[in-house]
């Protein structure tokens, strides 16, 4: 917690041939040997990772991947990691030979466009000759930036960072280094957000977990207010106020507590929603959560986890929404759970996928899953708007979000409609379960 976390960092994708040159560039840009190099190709064998901080950029993560020129006997499997870094990739940096121009350079900006990420180009190894001026006619003219180094050349390191920055502060689009709010757009100057954080065998020892830390830094940085207290303290600290605050967010797992204890008229959400909105679309979540409506028994759902633990009893992701779901749409209903930064390549056999809030992934990433779920047909909706769903209290903790109500509400008349068009028993039990 000393260091920004690596999913608010601008993550930048370093791309291109087996022995182009691309963890030299890492190291040359750190200033230190961070990847391990030499002129044997496919040296680079897995993602390497560096953070660090670029002036004036800010923390970044750079992400070495291994050549998409890869033959080895491993090939497939590094290709696949190579490849699922565009996922995560902000920025995407082509790393090619001065001299050499492939189809493997092709492949990776048309992937980029694809993807519409920002991209530039950095011809390496300079000493060994200057980049074909119709090839950098070419990039300039699709828009994209450029620029030439030697990575092994010491004497040429502070003029070459330089440039890349440059050319990284140009590459990004207007507003890419703005930090989106998480609640302070939601309160005035001076305003009161009180925090609901149960301490329970799930919470760190010693610490908040990251989104609580990142709420309270917000609010902080908005010049805001933030009370911090547990979920038995709630309707004792909103008695003492001498006027209600302007919003309480709480964990989902006491939503329906919050909501009981914070008056009608006092603005109310949860973490992991406010995080829905953060990383990704609040508005395509709450649509997923009222097609959770339409669950049967024997209708299989993904839970998809960001990060990978030691799973505790009553764990929030493999217990209590599988308990929940199964008590709204009947025993039957089936569901698998992935962790970390795997997801199913193939998303079809599912009814419906609930996320976490993602609070370790960027919100890259984030877009990127609930895009492929689009595509497969698959509703998709996060742990703390699925949640408030099967409490029954959705739309309560949504007031403070109108364009999420409202496309919610209208979701869930669709779905009350078709139900009724055909009912199904054991689905979609009007009941809040606990």
């Amino acid at each position: 917690m000393n260091t920004a976390p690596k999913s608010l960092r601008l993550q930048i994708g370093l791309f291109g041939r087996t022995n182009a040159g691309k963890s030299s560039l890492l190291n040359y840009i750190a200033g230190q040997d961070v990847a391990v190099t030499s002129p044997v190709p496919g040296t680079t064998t897995d993602v390497v990772e560096k953070s660090m901080e670029i002036l004036p950029v800010g923390p970044v993560v750079f992400l070495d991947t291994g050549g998409l020129d890869d033959d080895g006997v491993l090939a497939d499997r590094r290709l696949a990691r190579t490849a699922a870094v565009f996922d995560r990739a902000d920025v995407v940096v082509l790393v090619a030979e001065a001299g050499a121009w492939t189809e493997h350079e092709d492949r990776i900006l048309g992937e980029a466009e694809r993807r519409r990420s920002p991209a530039l180009v950095v011809f390496n190894k300079a000493d060994r000759g200057a980049p074909d001026p119709a090839r950098t006619a070419a990039l300039e003219a699709r828009g994209l930036r450029w620029m030439a180094c030697c990575a092994i050349e010491p004497a040429g390191r502070e003029n070459a960072v330089r440039a890349f920055v440059e050319a990284l502060l140009a590459a990004l689009p207007p507003g890419a280094l703005r930090e989106p709010a998480l609640v302070g757009d939601l309160l005035p100057p001076g305003g009161l957000v009180v925090l609901v954080v149960p301490i329970d065998l799930q919470a760190p020892k010693g610490r908040l977990i990251l989104p609580q830390v990142q709420t309270i830094r917000d609010a902080l940085d908005s010049d805001a207010r933030a009370l911090v207290v547990k979920e038995r303290e709630l309707a004792h600290a909103l008695a003492e106020l001498r006027r209600p605050p302007d919003l309480v967010v709480c964990d989902s797992q006491v939503v329906l507590k919050m909501t009981a204890d914070v008056p009608r008229g006092v603005r109310c959400t949860t973490f992991s929603i406010l995080f829905a909105r953060y990383k990704g679309d609040l508005v395509a979540c709450a649509r997923g959560a009222a097609a959770l409506g339409r669950l049967r028994s024997g209708d299989r759902v993904l839970v998809a986890e960001a990060c990978s633990h030691h799973a505790l009893e009553d764990d929030i992701g493999r217990v209590k929404i599988p308990r929940w779901l199964r008590q709204y749409a009947g025993a039957g209903v089936e569901v698998d759970v992935c962790a970390g930064r795997d997801y199913p390549a193939d998303l079809a056999a599912y009814r419906a996928v609930i996320h976490c809030g993602a609070c370790l992934l960027t919100p890259r990433e984030v877009r990127h899953r609930f895009a492929r779920a689009e595509e497969a047909g698959v509703p998709a909706t996060n742990y703390g708007v699925a949640i408030a769903f099967l409490q029954g209290v959705l739309e309560r903790v949504l007031e403070p979000f109108p364009e999420a109500a409202e496309a919610y509400r209208a979701a869930a008349g669709a779905v009350a409609r078709s139900r009724r068009a055909t009912p199904a028993a054991g689905c979609g039990k009007e009941t809040i379960v606990r």
